[in-house]
């Protein structure tokens, strides 16, 4: 199914899906005895390398988890133990709600008390990788006479008055509707699930694809995170080796700014799915070979092949799944994971063109980044650093979103989060836009920072900008004149921002009005559909120069940014000339008829000279590994209004990949339905790049 034949021609041959150890093999070394059945496997294909670990693996390993320790991604035992109170207090509160509201409708006592309940919990938790201070996915399991509204008001009802429970709120029409509440100090986020089952023993399975059956869709996707994160669980050879390697890619993933499902990168489930099919191909490797391997099977996976951990089940519940050859819009999936629990679901249908390169990019930059490691010229904590965003670019757009109170900000936030990917789309189909690359980090905009203010945009579209003896013109305090103002008159105001990296293309003139403002119209409108729109809630977009990012963001990060760009850059300089140095050695070798043992070996990645543009192997353009590879025409800006475009000074410099390219600000509001609301659409109306 879904192209698994030509996989397993790629990859192997088919595993079966049970957890076990692996048999017939003597460490690694390929031995085997002729009396033995054949090996467990695990997943779609065989496995890549049964090898055994060898020492230098295991120091590797040792380094890996003390690097991960100043990170604060291990919980000590007492937070472990104060979570499975909170979590068995909540199980003892919810088998009580179900005995209560059974009585109210007139269910004796006896029977209620039979009822049962449960707590499962899901995510990063149940898989054992959460981070200190993380937030719990939890799934609370009814019988069949508890009804959905029962939960959402009796039982909210009921959290509301616990005196451990704040901040407690009911997200009812979500797609997955869910209860959010702080429960002793820990963030909680409480789903509901209604089965079709009289009672619910302490000891239910939710693997049991039979318990779908006359399920209503919200408790199917409800149910899905359960029994998705269980499948993984028993899909991995060995769990403690996932488990360290997980937490290693989440925060490499987080760190490199490509951790958010919302905005098109890939979230923790994905992650996680992506780890265990490495332990599959890996099954014997240390948690470092695992990360090491990562990067180097998924930095040429051959997208959009589907990464599948299984066999799909042969189970016809009529639930949609995903399926190619049936759905026409499955096929349009840029890098289609998918979930091994039925109904199979593809989990990073929002992956779009740009997020799509930036992902690839950093599978490169890892598997380069790694294989400095496992040579012993580069320690872990190189492959958490994170890489510099605001000076990849030049030119950003930044959008602004304004509210009066924490809470209504609290809301409008997560609204225009889960839409800026159709900025990002709208971006994109824009022939001469090869990247709208947004940054997942939401910023606060702290009171006393200035900028330039919308009395003087059009200024901004046709400044010349300088450039000092360093390149880069940001840098300069005072270098370029700036009108004293705050950025936004509103109490709370939060800020994403887009780097935009344009085609190398003469005499080029792009207008991106229109793009953003169907972004903001579409946004606000929204808002005003699901009556969430409130007086002073805003959203506005504009054009920002790298130099005007001092307007925006703190002085002290952005002089991390410019470090951690040239920290990468000497990294990358030290990397070119090693392997220029190794190439060197190798042709001596070859003219003197001789073999150099170190030089093999130190081909980590069986082609360490492709690594750098592996991304053309796995489906995607081909990719520098750094941000520092390329040039760019600088561009010009004008206003929508002008005639003629205003030429902008050369400002290209060495530490800048991209980029020639981003929004003007032309004024307009946008407020359909509604007076209390305002969408500001400021972009670079018009680029002229020559």
């Amino acid at each position: 199914m879904w192209n698994s034949d030509r996989q397993q021609q790629q990859n192997g041959v088919i595993t079966s899906t049970n957890t076990g150890t692996q048999q017939n093999t003597n460490n690694g070394n390929g031995s085997r005895s002729g009396s033995q059945n054949p090996p467990k496997q695990l997943g779609m294909t065989s496995a890549i390398s049964l090898a055994g670990p060898r020492p230098e693996d295991v120091q590797k390993t040792d380094e890996l988890r003390k690097a991960l320790e100043p990170y604060k991604v291990f919980e000590t035992e007492e937070e472990l133990n104060h979570r499975m109170e909170i979590l068995a207090k909540l199980n003892t509160l919810v088998k009580q709600w179900v005995k209560d509201v059974s009585i109210a409708k007139n269910m004796p006592e006896a029977a209620a008390s039979k009822l049962g309940g449960k707590i499962y919990t899901f995510g990063s938790y149940r898989l054992g990788v959460h981070h200190k201070g993380a937030d719990i996915d939890a799934l609370c399991v009814a019988p069949r006479n508890i009804e959905r509204s029962d939960y959402f008001t009796s039982f909210f009802d009921l959290m509301k008055k616990q005196p451990e429970v704040t901040e407690c709120r009911a997200v009812e029409e979500a797609f997955v509707p869910v209860i959010k509440m702080n429960f002793d100090g820990i963030e909680i986020d409480l789903l509901f699930a209604r089965l079709s089952l009289k009672e619910i023993p302490d000891d239910f399975d939710l693997r049991d694809d039979n318990l779908l059956k006359n399920l209503d869709p919200r408790s199917v996707r409800s149910l899905n995170g359960c029994r998705v994160t269980d499948e993984i669980l028993s899909l991995v050879p060995n769990i403690e080796n996932f488990r360290l390697a997980l937490r290693s890619i989440k925060l490499w993933a987080k760190k490199h700014g490509i951790y958010s499902n919302s905005l098109g990168y890939f979230g923790g489930v994905t992650w996680a799915m992506l780890v265990a099919r490495t332990c599959q191909l890996y099954p014997n490797a240390t948690a470092a070979t695992l990360v090491h391997k990562f990067f180097l099977v998924f930095s040429r996976w051959k997208w959009p092949h589907p990464v599948l951990l299984k066999h799909p089940d042969n189970v016809n519940l009529r639930f949609p799944v995903w399926d190619p050859r049936v759905n026409a819009s499955d096929r349009y999936h840029l890098m289609p994971i998918i979930t091994p629990a039925y109904p199979q679901q593809n989990s990073t249908f929002n992956v779009s063109e740009s997020t799509k390169k930036v992902i690839l990019m950093e599978f490169n930059r890892g598997m380069t980044t790694t294989d400095e490691i496992m040579l012993g010229r580069a320690s872990w904590d190189r492959l958490f650093e994170a890489p510099s965003f605001f000076y990849r670019y030049r030119h950003f757009i930044v959008l602004l979103v304004n509210s009066q109170t924490a809470d209504d900000h609290l809301e409008w936030c997560g609204l225009v989060e889960s839409k800026i990917r159709l900025l990002i789309g709208n971006l994109e189909r824009n022939q001469h836009i090869s990247l709208a690359h947004v940054n997942p980090k939401c910023f606060e905009h702290k009171k006393g920072n200035t900028n330039n203010t919308n009395n003087n945009n059009n200024n901004n579209n046709n400044t010349s900008c300088s450039q000092n003896s360093s390149g880069n013109e940001e840098d300069k305090t005072g270098g370029s004149q700036q009108t004293t103002s705050t950025v936004t008159s509103s109490p709370f105001c939060s800020m994403w921002f887009i780097g935009l990296e344009f085609e190398r293309t003469e005499n080029l003139n792009v207008d991106l009005t229109e793009s953003i403002q169907n972004f903001t119209e579409h946004v606000i409108q929204h808002g005003v559909n699901i009556k969430m729109l409130k007086e002073g809630m805003s959203i506005e977009a504009r054009h920002v120069k790298r130099k005007q990012l001092s307007q925006y963001l703190d002085a002290d990060f952005l002089k991390k940014e410019r470090k951690s760009m040239e920290s990468h850059n000497n990294f990358n300089n030290q990397i070119m000339a090693n392997r220029k140095r190794l190439s060197t050695e190798m042709q001596k070798d070859g003219s003197n008829g001789s073999t150099n043992t170190n030089v093999k070996r130190s081909r980590v990645s069986e082609s360490n000279e492709e690594n750098s543009n592996a991304s053309s192997d796995a489906g995607g353009a081909t990719t520098p590994t750094t941000p520092t590879s390329t040039q760019q025409t600088p561009p010009t800006f004008s206003n929508a209004n002008s005639k003629q475009a205003t030429p902008v000074e050369d400002h290209s410099d060495n530490s800048n990949s991209g980029g020639g390219g981003g929004a003007g600000n032309a004024n307009g509001n946008s407020t359909p339905n509604s007076n209390t609301a305002t969408a500001s659409a400021q972009p670079a109306t018009e680029v002229a790049c020559s």
